[in-house]
């Protein structure tokens, strides 16, 4: 399976988790030439939300988290700024935050982390 692949399986996966959540999925992929964003939704509170995804197939020594780079996540934030700032998805009282979901594939585990930056 290549890396696109996994990729794609993972954002599969991270929506459907989201939609469990009662979350509403605005975007998918939001690509700009300075950056992209897996996936932008509304939590039920209202906040718009910035999702990171990260996945892999099984390995012995790194989890998904490991593949989040600081740099990755510089981008991803310059991205997200962006956009909400030319965006009237976003409430002044609850503006918006980055979060990151990790899945591992071989057993579907997914851990998602709530405003890393």
């Amino acid at each position: 399976m290549t890396s696109i692949s996994t990729g794609k399986s993972g954002e599969n996966i991270a929506t459907k988790y989201l939609q469990s959540l009662r979350w509403k999925i605005i975007e998918r992929n939001f690509k700009k030439p300075w950056g992209e964003i897996d996936i932008i939704a509304k939590d039920t509170d209202g906040t718009l939300v910035f999702v990171e995804v990260k996945a892999m197939r099984q390995s012995d020594f790194l989890t998904p988290e490991d593949n989040m780079s600081r740099a990755k996540l510089k981008k991803v934030a310059r991205t997200a700024s962006l956009y909400a700032a030319s965006n009237t998805l976003v409430r002044e009282d609850r503006g918006w935050r980055i979060d990151l979901i990790a899945i591992e594939l071989s057993g579907e585990e997914i851990r998602h982390y709530k405003n890393v930056m």
